[in-house]
């Protein structure tokens, strides 16, 4: 296969001298330092995109993509706002429940935690926070001997040393006025089953149980706090929630899912930004050395660019020599780079090689999540500033006088 001459003359001038084999060793440190900064922005990326994936998965598992409030507090009437619902055609599903605060306590042990009252059978087709039950089952939410059942956290459980089948009491802080005063309201619950989201703030802060025992015990009647709506597409969830709200109208009101944790997934993002941003300058560290090998090269290959340019070859023709040879090696980087980081990558994510503590980071593992985005975007990157790097060494190669290295051949 005949190559053009510039690129020929490139390829040959990546070689060392004569009395050595294969490419020089600056080229193989240039080449080196780009295939190091490219694997690096795509694991730390990958990383980033693994967070934001595995919280959201992890958050909209246990929450709904959007849910129903009233400015007033309770809402009273929850069926015909379902029903009213049940017209939206975005709209696959949706629950009431009701939420509070109180205590958990199990002999000596006592932790405060939220109370969610819910509808087992509609609960399931809004969320899924009954997938990620390990101990224990469903069904036995309902009482049994008077005794309801409750659903905890591992995290919970673990601090409270229960097991499905135990016993352990809600205690809420708004009791009945006695003649000693505010008197707590104590019921007993019947451990039914064990969840294990994998977040610290799930586990050891949410109990779930049925929709009637939580409002008997909030002492609210037939209200609940609110309704959870799940939807077609989660990415239309503003567009969802604004046609929900002038379909109720005042004193209903919703929120959608990117609202409740915006300020969670707007500094992931921004982490990633500012990630990328400040490993690109690894790779553009490494650029420079591409233009330090290119300059040598210029310098020791002085005497065959006057050669070049005594048989015709254009200025052009000798730039072009040197912005390929720095492209091949922006190239040839770039792919060890990213093999390199796809391959860590798979590694991290497979093997779970790296652990975290739950209670800090949300999470048990490194998560890693591939995107074809970032993969085409990092190696752009990195061809287009090993390009940039060429130019200056390509213009100096350019401007040599032939006159003067040959003046004494």
């Amino acid at each position: 296969m005949n190559l053009p001459f510039q690129l020929f003359v490139a390829l040959r001038y990546l070689k060392a001298k004569k009395r050595h084999r294969g490419i020089s060793i600056n080229a193989l440190i240039s080449i080196g330092g780009v295939a190091v900064g490219v694997m690096a922005l795509l694991v730390v990326l990958s990383v980033m995109s693994g967070f934001h994936e595995d919280l959201q998965k992890k958050i909209l598992g246990v929450k709904s993509h959007i849910i129903v409030l009233d400015y007033r507090g309770n809402m009273s009437g929850y069926q015909e706002v379902i029903k009213k619902l049940e017209s939206e055609k975005d709209i696959l599903s949706s629950a009431p429940f009701v939420l509070g605060q109180a205590m958990i306590s199990s002999g000596k042990k006592a932790y405060g935690v939220y109370l969610k009252g819910i509808e087992p059978e509609m609960e399931a087709k809004t969320t899924e926070i009954f997938k990620f039950i390990k101990d224990g089952k469903v069904e036995d939410l309902s009482p049994k001997e008077g005794v309801p059942g409750i659903i905890l956290g591992r995290e919970l459980a673990r601090s409270l040393g229960v097991f499905p089948g135990d016993r352990v009491n809600i205690v809420s802080p708004f009791g009945e006025i006695g003649p000693l005063g505010v008197l707590p309201k104590i019921k007993p619950f019947r451990v039914a089953a064990i969840f294990e989201v994998g977040m610290f703030e799930y586990d050891s802060n949410l109990v779930l149980t049925g929709l009637k025992p939580a409002q008997e015990f909030s002492g609210i009647g037939n209200d609940v706090t609110g309704i959870e709506l799940k939807i077609k597409d989660i990415y239309k969830a503003a567009d969802v929630r604004e046609r929900i709200q002038k379909e109720l109208g005042f004193p209903l009101y919703a929120r959608d899912w990117m609202q409740m944790h915006k300020s969670l997934f707007s500094a992931l993002k921004l982490e990633k930004f500012a990630m990328f941003v400040i490993l690109v300058l690894i790779i553009l560290v490494a650029s420079f050395n591409i233009i330090s090998t290119l300059i040598m090269n210029v310098i020791e290959k002085s005497r065959e660019i006057a050669i070049l340019k005594a048989i015709g070859a254009t200025n052009k023709s000798i730039m072009a020599i040197f912005m390929l040879q720095g492209l091949v090696i922006g190239l040839i980087g770039t792919f060890i780079g990213v093999t390199g980081g796809y391959l860590l990558n798979h590694l991290l994510d497979t093997y779970q090689i790296i652990k975290l503590p739950a209670d800090v980071y949300y999470l048990s593992h490194l998560p890693v999540k591939m995107k074809f985005i970032d993969f085409i975007s990092v190696s752009l990157s990195a061809v287009i500033i090993s390009f940039l790097a060429t130019l200056y060494p390509a213009w100096q190669a350019a401007r040599l006088n032939p006159v003067e290295p040959l003046r004494y051949e």
